[in-house]
């Protein structure tokens, strides 16, 4: 089943989304890899592509697991929480309808 993963940064995390960035994308290179990954990204803080010095509020990830508790522990290993990234995290069933 797919799960969604949706996840709100701290304030001005930018600092510590780049220390920890290369982990947090590897984990989803890996994800896609397996064919899990439905989708991935950051959600910017402003209305632009790229942000800049405004950087992000958050992301969101869309990936199949066997269960809730595997999503939600996948979710609690990002290196962005360990990093202090997140200030929450959220993982619920997902059910896809389009396309």
């Amino acid at each position: 089943m797919y799960y969604m993963i949706c996840s709100e940064d701290v304030a001005d995390s930018q600092p510590l989304r780049q220390k920890a960035r290369a982990m947090h994308k590897a984990r989803l290179q890996l994800l896609q890899e397996e064919g899990r990954l439905v989708l991935a990204g950051a959600l910017p803080a402003i209305d632009s592509t790229d942000p800049g010095d405004a950087g992000y509020t958050g992301s969101l990830v869309v990936a199949e697991f066997d269960s809730l508790d595997q999503a939600q522990s996948w979710a609690d290993d990002d290196p962005y929480v360990e990093a202090g990234v997140y200030a929450k995290v959220v993982v619920k069933p997902f059910k896809k309808f389009l396309p």
